[in-house]
């Protein structure tokens, strides 16, 4: 007979089943947004052109510069393709002075980028740096320039796979004159400045990077369709046919290359379905969203990413805490300003550790609430309670992620085909989540349209360091656009 604790929990529990209809409407709804983004701005899904038209596979040769600024770090690094699916790869990390973040100028910021570029070349690759100082001073014509691949992880407005405006700043940066600009000319002119022989060929998007990471090291003939990040938050990128993205049409300024007839698309997936028109909704989700910095947005994100998972699973804690009848660790004193009781208080690496343990003492899920909550002591029992809830809210967040996946695979008719489609993925969650692909895969065998025999043909592979690698990339296909040879004025 269960006790009134664990019926509770279930009871909890099954509130974040998402069953195969669902994943089934999700599916559908999936497609609806993204053929609205691809048609028209400003809609759900934003669906946003990268510029960005061929993917690499593995025969790429050269030695490029990738740079993120990302938050509180710059990232220089420099990529060295042999041209045999592997790399080496180079890099420095930077912290990025306070005063630099939000009252400088934008012209102090991108100085000091271009000086940590400067410093790396010095260091790593000073022979090429001073045979480009000599022609130079010879005034010997035509240098040889390193092509750059720019991450940068903040709101902008593209035009072409090497300009794109800023329009707004996040993480704690708040430079005014910079917004409105061109990045890519803001860091190219810093670097003129300092006459680094450097072209800023790029400017990249994280997930884009990813699938051109994987799409390098993957093996095979087949390009890379998919990039995805299932981290802290969750966004995919894939490769799309240019007159499927008929908004470009109306975009004045843009301009690409349509030599290979597709682009990838930056589909910034979060915030799939903000109406919450499909997607599963629990009382624990809609508190969330209620008490978070941006309510009503980012919904899709919200039910699957780990800045989340954490804070859903504690929620739900409190819930059976506060219900007398159920006796939720009874025998450890909790007060009101425990971290249990505290917003954020649960890191969503605890629901891991819960997922893993499968001993009968469960003596890591023990030290794991002594961890993270402080709470010493816990039953049996209250573990158990804890488990079974951190199941459901992991296996549903698994189950979540198939939708973009399916709809993605089943919008580009790839599983038409008998090539393999790879898929590329990073992040915390589906790296160390255990079984979070195999419940994702689950889900995917649930959709129609892929079933048993398409899910045989998806290969999902961990792509790491698309920021670097990938941007490296991304810097080697735009270097091949005859358009972008000259650096802009």
């Amino acid at each position: 007979m269960s006790s009134p604790l664990l019926a509770e929990a279930t009871r909890i529990a099954r509130e974040f089943d998402y069953p195969a209809a669902q994943v089934q409407r999700g599916v559908a709804e999936y497609i609806r947004q993204s053929n609205e983004g691809l048609a028209q701005e400003n809609t759900t899904l934003s669906q946003i052109p990268t510029f960005v038209t061929a993917v690499p596979n593995g025969t790429e040769k050269g030695l490029y510069l990738a740079v993120d600024l990302g938050g509180t770090n710059f990232r220089v690094c420099s990529v060295e393709l042999h041209g045999d699916t592997t790399f080496s790869l180079t890099q420095s990390k930077i912290m990025i002075p306070r005063e630099l973040m939000a009252s400088g100028t934008s012209k102090d910021l991108f100085t000091f980028l271009a000086r940590q570029i400067e410093a790396f070349l010095r260091i790593h690759h000073n022979e090429h740096f001073e045979a480009h100082q000599r022609r130079r001073r010879e005034g010997k014509g035509e240098e040889e320039l390193f092509d750059l691949g720019f991450t940068f992880s903040f709101p902008v407005r593209q035009y072409g796979i090497n300009s794109g405006t800023l329009i707004r700043w996040t993480k704690g940066f708040n430079i005014p004159d910079a917004v409105g600009h061109d990045v890519c000319a803001l860091l190219q002119s810093a670097i003129d400045d300092l006459d680094l022989p450097v072209r800023v060929a790029a400017l990249v998007n994280d997930t884009v990077g990813t699938l051109m990471a994987r799409s390098y090291t993957s093996p095979g003939e087949t390009g890379t369709l998919l990039g995805a990040i299932f981290g802290t938050g969750t966004n995919g990128a894939y490769v799309e046919k240019l007159d499927k993205i008929t908004k470009l049409k109306s975009m004045k300024d843009a301009h690409f290359d349509t030599s290979t007839g597709e682009m990838i698309i930056n589909a910034e997936w979060g915030s799939f379905d903000n109406q919450l028109g499909v997607l599963p909704s629990t009382i624990y989700d809609r508190e969330l969203d209620a008490d978070s910095n941006n309510p009503g947005i980012q919904m899709f994100e919200k039910r699957v990413s780990g800045m989340f998972l954490g804070e859903i699973l504690r929620r739900a804690l409190v819930a059976l805490h506060k219900d007398s009848k159920v006796d939720l660790f009874s025998n450890v004193s909790i007060t009101p300003e425990g971290l249990l009781y505290r917003q954020w208080g649960l890191d969503t690496s605890l629901l891991s550790v819960v997922e893993a343990d499968n001993t009968s003492q469960m003596t890591d899920i023990k030290t794991a609430l002594k961890d993270h909550l402080n709470i010493e002591n816990a039953s049996n029992e209250d573990c158990q309670a804890v488990k079974i809830l951190t199941h459901a809210i992991g296996k549903r967040a698994a189950r979540l992620s198939a939708v973009p996946l399916a709809a993605i695979l089943i919008h580009t008719g790839k599983l038409q085909t008998d090539d393999i489609v790879d898929v590329g993925v990073d992040g915390s969650v589906v790296e160390f989540y255990p079984n979070f692909e195999a419940h994702l895969r689950e889900a995917l065998r649930e959709v129609k349209e892929v079933g048993v025999e398409g899910d045989k043909k998806v290969r999902i592979g961990i792509s790491k360091d698309g920021s670097g690698v990938g941007a490296a990339l991304i810097a080697l296909v735009a270097s091949k656009d005859e358009n972008l040879k000259n650096p802009r004025e």
